[in-house]
């Protein structure tokens, strides 16, 4: 699972850390680029602001996006993704604890791969983060 990026968009620094724990417990040694809102994702994926100059080509496998941030919300990054061409087909697994219908209905309208809630429990968390990484790094075949 090596040379494989995955992009965590997320804000919160606890989440952060549950999510890099529950990679390692499981394996998953790929490179985690963290972006801790919307804006420093959407500078990730086109290269833009401190992501600058940054080798283009390495793009994520998989991203996994929070929904709700400061400054640019995850439904924004993902509708800002869908639009553009070079982003629009990178698997991205929305991985937040809104347990709102319209937040689902939206994140799938506007092309999320899949739409998880995260579990509270770190032992949950670690088994679900683990299933994430088996199937969107080691299965799912990207265009």
């Amino acid at each position: 699972m090596k040379n494989k990026v995955i992009l965590l968009v997320e804000d919160n620094p606890d989440d952060v850390k549950l999510t890099l724990r529950a990679l390692k417990k499981n394996n998953i040694v790929n490179e985690v680029v963290v972006a801790n809102d919307g804006i420093k994702a959407l500078d990730y994926l086109f290269g833009a602001g401190e992501y600058a100059g940054r080798d283009m080509s390495k793009t994520p496998q998989v991203i996994l996006l929070d929904l709700n941030m400061p400054r640019v919300g995850g439904i924004e990054v993902l509708q800002r993704m869908r639009a553009d061409e070079r982003t629009k087909l990178l698997p991205v697994v929305v991985l937040t604890t809104s347990i709102e219908d319209a937040d689902r209905v939206e994140s799938y309208r506007l092309g999320a791969n899949s739409y998880v809630r995260k579990p509270v429990d770190f032992d949950q968390f670690a088994k679900a983060v683990q299933q994430l990484g088996l199937y969107w790094l080691l299965l799912n075949e990207v265009p």
